[in-house]
């Protein structure tokens, strides 16, 4: 965690750890009110039960209290979403097809690979079908998962600030095989990017054309 590798990642995080930490809050409020409660009106304190009628204020606070924090998180949750599902304009198209039990990213030329190379500080978007089964695609380090089921294309995207290569997984169990489903994202500086989109598409006989744009990722 707390790793800053895509726009959504400390997002994610801060969410994260705003939930557990009301959640943490509310389980100890209602440990500390069980415990108060199993003392105070004990058989041995009140050995005849008393009728109470009711309390407005508290009702009122036990209602609006939680409803005002849910409706937080939703939101959060919300604004979440929105950010991913908002794609550049500048993004790089490329297209990913997933079978039992492999991952083929296609770039704009035709050219294909099991592994996805980008280069950095600049948006991907990944068109996402299936061959067969559901699958879905998962980038642990990105805070980001989307289904890809057969057909539909479902799209997500992402930029990352710095070389490196992150793990992606089939979080959806597609099969016997489906623990297997790995590969990475291998994040390039621009100039290494290119001369591996260069090299790679003249290898597969593909029409070669810079991917990269001048505009710098949100």
């Amino acid at each position: 965690m707390f790793t800053g590798s895509s726009p959504f990642a400390d997002y994610v995080d801060a969410t994260f750890l705003l939930i557990v930490g009301i959640s943490s809050l509310v389980l100890l409020g209602l440990v500390v009110a069980m415990i108060y409660f199993l003392f105070r009106y004990s058989r041995k304190r009140n050995p005849h039960p008393t009728n109470i009628e009711g309390n407005v204020p508290l009702e009122v606070a036990w209602t609006v209290i939680p409803l005002v924090l849910f409706m937080g998180m939703f939101y959060m949750g919300w604004e979440g979403y929105s950010r991913m599902s908002e794609v550049p304009d500048n993004a790089v198209p490329i297209h990913v097809t997933a079978r039992m039990w492999t991952w083929t990213f296609e770039y704009p030329n035709g050219l294909q690979t099991d592994t996805l190379f980008v280069p950095v500080q600049q948006p991907i978007k990944l068109s996402l079908t299936s061959m067969d089964v559901n699958h879905s695609m998962y980038i642990p380090a990105f805070r980001i998962k989307k289904d890809v089921i057969p057909n539909r294309t479902n799209v997500m995207w992402f930029s990352t600030p710095e070389p490196r290569s992150y793990d992606i997984a089939c979080a959806e169990y597609c099969g016997l095989r489906h623990a297997y489903m790995y590969t990475k994202v291998v994040a390039m500086t621009p100039e290494a990017f290119d001369q591996w989109y260069r090299a790679r598409s003249a290898k597969a006989s593909k029409d070669y054309a810079p991917l990269r744009s001048a505009a710098p990722a949100r």
